[in-house]
């Protein structure tokens, strides 16, 4: 069964545009879990754009709470600064249940590729080992064709496979032909014994046609089409119509 883990960066973003406390965000997470979600994601970078330290600690104890899933996602390389104790440090405070290593900069407006693992296997070896000794599993964002048996050498769990080209090519007509590499990609990750999560531009349109083509994908992290899709039709019927695409099993039954 593949699971959905909801990221509520666009509300804090939402929230810090004005400042303040609106919207909650703890509300929102509150929704999307009593709606059925099986956890909660967020991304917090350095600058504090959007979700911040205290978001984070807050998300933790909540979907401890609930018993579900939270997921923290940032890069371990970025280096502390003001707000932000660096991502093993937050990982280490707020023990999340998974860590995702993502390659962003600070000038990245998003996430937009994995890692290059034949560069970046070594230095992240130390990185995916403390995190294990915190009890997190540990999922590295990975393009199609990436080297998994490197991500498996040095101890992750998972992978996440970036989607971003795949809804680009849905969008235009031609995801018959970006689905393949992730088909692939996916089985050489389970071939080595990892875990398949996908995420980003994931989104009601395009899901169902990525979980049809792409084996064994155990979660998806779905927020900026999923909060969009929300402005229209309320985020607890949103969360609902993503459950019954993944399937009639999907529901969270912590709720």
């Amino acid at each position: 069964m593949t699971v959905l883990s909801v990221n509520l960066n666009k509300i804090a973003v939402l929230r810090n545009s004005r400042g303040g406390s609106e919207p909650d965000l703890l509300r929102a997470a509150h929704t999307c879990l009593d709606a059925g979600a099986h956890g909660i994601t967020v991304h917090p970078r350095p600058d504090a754009r959007h979700t911040r330290s205290d978001d984070v600690l807050a998300l933790a104890e909540l979907t401890r709470g609930y018993g579900v899933e939270f997921n923290l996602e940032g890069n371990p390389f970025a280096p502390p600064r003001a707000g932000y104790p660096g991502f093993l440090a937050l990982c280490e405070l707020a023990r999340p249940a998974q860590a995702t290593l993502v390659p962003d900069g600070d000038a990245q407006l998003t996430s937009d590729h994995g890692f290059d693992f034949a560069r970046d296997a070594e230095s992240l070896a130390p990185l995916v080992a403390a995190l294990r000794a915190l009890g997190c599993r540990v999922s590295l964002f990975a393009d199609t064709g990436a080297d998994v048996a490197r991500a498996a050498a040095i101890g992750a769990a998972r992978v996440e496979l970036y989607t971003g080209p795949y809804a680009e090519a849905f969008a235009t007509g031609s995801a018959a032909a970006a689905l393949p590499a992730y088909a692939d990609t996916a089985r050489a990750a389970a071939a080595v014994g990892l875990g398949v999560n996908a995420g980003h531009d994931l989104s009601q349109a395009n899901l169902a046609a990525f979980l049809d083509a792409v084996p064994n994908v155990l979660e998806v992290s779905i927020g900026h089409a999923l909060i969009g899709e929300a402005l229209y039709e309320g985020l607890d019927a949103t969360v609902r119509r993503y459950l019954a695409v993944l399937g009639p099993d999907s529901g969270n039954d912590s709720r």
